[in-house]
């Protein structure tokens, strides 16, 4: 299968998007992949992030990696999740134009993850849920930097990934946002937040339930 990669823009809420696309052609799918959060330096060539965006390509569907606002070339500033929720509806919606009225998989990593809780929740209150979520290492609760993050309830079969060894987000914190949800968490054994020598782990896993 042969895939193209480009960086295109789109209109968004606040201005221009950019947008990393992996195609692999004639997709069976859309997929949207956040990035880590913007101010600590989270862009959408993040490890973690690219290789959400490539194992959904292998699995046939169009990966789209914006990046959030104020970083690229994308227009804005960060917004705490709220705008960044308005652009990824504004990105799937576009993506939709110009692909088809494909499943949409949604897919994000830390404070991505968290921003994807949202969007799931925008298009299933519009009727329109999303075919499947894969989280990881989820911004939830308080973590490193007095940050809050109150991640909102997700369908029961989203794929959460987390490491055991994770500093920035607790372990802890995800346990107790996934009980009452009745959710099952992955826990990747040595994994810190960002994965090193563990992200062959996070394609498996992914691929696995996608093929099962």
């Amino acid at each position: 299968m042969k895939q193209s990669q480009e960086t295109i823009h789109l209109d968004g809420p606040a201005g221009a998007i950019e947008v990393i696309v992996e195609n692999p052609g004639a997709p069976r799918g859309i997929a949207l992949v956040c990035h880590p959060h913007p101010l600590f330096g989270g862009t959408n060539t993040n490890k973690v992030t690219q290789t959400l965006a490539r194992t959904f390509a292998s699995l046939g569907y169009v990966a789209l990696r914006p990046n959030f606002r104020g970083v690229g070339t994308s227009a804005g500033t960060h917004d705490e999740g709220r705008g960044e929720c308005q652009d990824m509806l504004a990105v799937i919606d576009e993506a939709k134009r110009r692909f088809g009225d494909l499943p949409v998989a949604l897919a994000g990593f830390s404070f991505g993850a968290y921003v994807q809780t949202r969007v799931a929740q925008a298009l299933a209150d519009a009727g329109q849920p999303a075919q499947r979520l894969v989280l990881v290492g989820t911004a939830a609760g308080h973590v490193e930097g007095a940050r809050q993050y109150a991640a909102k309830a997700v369908a029961a079969d989203t794929i959460v990934i987390h490491g055991a060894l994770d500093t920035t987000v607790p372990l802890a914190n995800v346990l107790a946002w996934a009980e009452p949800l009745d959710l099952p968490v992955v826990v990747i054994a040595g994994a810190d937040h960002f994965f090193h020598r563990r992200l062959q782990l996070i394609r498996d896993i992914v691929t696995r339930a996608w093929r099962h």
